[in-house]
């Protein structure tokens, strides 16, 4: 909560800053208005990484690892999340983005990598209207409507169609 007006919180994580955006608002739900994830995954920790092999060769067991974050995701999160991820990620297999246990949750494919995530236009476009939706939802004001533009054209909005404010 911020100190001034007390109000909850949104965070945007990005890979394993996703993951531990997530597990705050697991635990402190009551601070978490809005989680938004890039590329993170939510199954298996890094079992389903390019970084395993490392793990593995430092005889860290990845079963274990994947059996707690299970155990983890029998905590039900409250807080929305917008899961983004891509199937060109590279670093994260992206079936590992996908949230099966939470209820709330948005998934959204773009195109990007890894990295690319951080940086696309797309991406940011995407974050800037689910915070701002937030923000509307808040003055019950009805200013959104569908993005046409040719640049969101391979994103794919798995649970509801892709929403601007008209002046972001």
């Amino acid at each position: 909560m911020t100190r001034d007006n007390q109000q909850k919180v949104r965070i945007v994580g990005w890979s394993l800053g996703g993951y531990l955006a997530r597990e705050a608002a697991r635990e402190r739900p009551d601070l978490v208005h809005q989680v938004i994830t890039l590329g993170t995954p939510v199954i298996g920790g890094p079992k389903y990484t390019v970084v395993a092999h490392r793990f593995r060769r430092r005889g860290i067991d990845m079963n274990v690892i994947e059996a707690q974050i299970e155990s983890r995701n029998q905590i039900s999160l409250t807080t929305p999340i917008t899961a983004i991820y891509s199937r060109l990620d590279a670093v994260v297999a992206w079936e590992a983005c996908i949230d099966r246990h939470t209820s709330d949750v948005e998934h959204i494919e773009v195109r990007a990598s890894h990295v690319g995530l951080g940086f696309s236009p797309d991406v940011y476009k995407i974050i800037a209207q689910r915070l701002a939706a937030v923000a509307a939802r808040r003055s019950d004001e009805p200013a959104f409507e569908t993005i046409t533009t040719t640049t969101m054209a391979p994103a794919q909005v798995l649970n509801a169609p892709v929403l601007t404010k008209d002046k972001v």
